[in-house]
């Protein structure tokens, strides 16, 4: 796994890399030092992984990832910040990043970077229980009233657990290409971007 570290203080990306490069399934690109060079040092290196901070100076990691993403809507971005802002971490989720961890809970970054390179979204306790107080929705729908099969709707729980479209095609004894259709169909239906979406609208208008 190759990962790309943008962060502003550098010594927080040294302490990264000395930690990301104890691992032996991970090496890191290289160490960025501000949002404004983060697309091209994307582009230069084509990382697994992007892990940037949000709070730098001048273009903050939000702006930085809108660019990557508007160029390659399947990149990897981790942000890694010590604040849980509700407004970084709303327009976090809306830009389609895969996870949102707080400095703080450093040793949860390895893991959360083999989740994500798996395919899985990552974000940290607090800010999962921030969700569903943050975002703006429609009211509480029931589930019998969506526009969702049965098939489609055990699809859409699974992957709010995490799971990747391997795991649930064997959870539900289908192929790999078969989620991936069904998939496309719930996003449709729902009128939601991304798995990150997806997760979210599950939790905030469906889980007990």
């Amino acid at each position: 796994m190759n990962v790309l570290i943008v962060d502003d203080d550098r010594l927080v990306g040294i302490s990264l890399k000395t930690i990301l490069e104890a691992e032996p399934d991970i090496s890191v690109a290289a160490l960025g030092t501000s949002g404004a060079e983060a697309p091209a040092l994307y582009r230069k290196y084509c990382p697994d992984i992007l892990l940037m901070d949000i709070r730098m100076e001048g273009v903050n990691g939000l702006d930085a990832a809108a660019e990557i993403l508007s160029a390659d809507s399947g990149a990897k971005i981790l942000f890694l910040t010590t604040f849980s802002d509700d407004e970084y971490i709303i327009r976090a989720l809306r830009l389609g990043a895969k996870g949102y961890l707080l400095k703080q809970d450093f040793e949860s970054i390895v893991p959360a970077l083999r989740a994500v390179c798996k395919g899985q979204n990552v974000f940290g306790n607090e800010v999962i229980r921030k969700i569903p107080d943050i975002l703006s929705v429609s009211p509480k729908p029931d589930s019998d009233e969506l526009p969702l099969t049965e098939k489609e709707f055990e699809i859409m729980r699974l992957v709010a657990e995490g799971l990747n479209n391997k795991e649930i095609a064997l959870a539900l004894f289908l192929s790999e290409g078969t989620v991936r259709n069904y998939l496309s169909s719930i996003l449709e239906k729902l009128g939601v971007r991304d798995r990150t979406q997806l997760a979210i609208y599950f939790y905030r208008h469906l889980r007990p």
